[in-house]
């Protein structure tokens, strides 16, 4: 099977894995750099995906383990990416590069599983990854 992260170039401190695109976007609302908006318009999709693609529960605890998720190249999986269009466009519109990691093989420790995606701990270092960007 193969999976798949979308992210950007900036390196996540807990991870010090290439930040996520769902964090990503989160930043910048952090920051107030989205118009208010389009910080309403994160929220009805942050409420929405949290819904429909289940959080992994380490992420309550701050993610102890320093976890990095991947997208399952399934038809799940793959519905979930091509419903992230808010995401990609805000992206696209404040000037962050967005990158699709793939690789065909378990890429760590997994440490939860669902559907859509896997979290792994101790990321291989030989792991083998395509990096394209989006």
């Amino acid at each position: 099977m193969k999976y798949f992260r979308i992210h950007t170039s900036d390196i996540a401190w807990i991870t010090q894995k290439p930040r996520g695109i769902f964090t990503t976007v989160g930043k910048l609302v952090d920051a107030k750099t989205m118009t208010e908006e389009e910080i309403a318009e994160y929220w009805k999709q942050r409420e929405y995906f949290e819904k429909v693609l289940p959080v992994p529960p380490f992420y309550e605890k701050g993610n102890p383990e320093h976890a990095v998720t991947w997208f399952k190249d399934t038809p799940q999986g793959n519905d979930i990416w091509n419903q992230l269009s808010f995401y990609r466009n805000m992206c696209a519109k404040y000037g962050l590069k967005l990158y699709k990691s793939e690789t065909e093989e378990i890429p760590g420790e997994i440490i939860y599983e669902d559907d859509f995606q896997i979290a792994v701990k101790n990321q291989k270092e030989d792991l083998i990854v395509t990096v394209a960007e989006v």
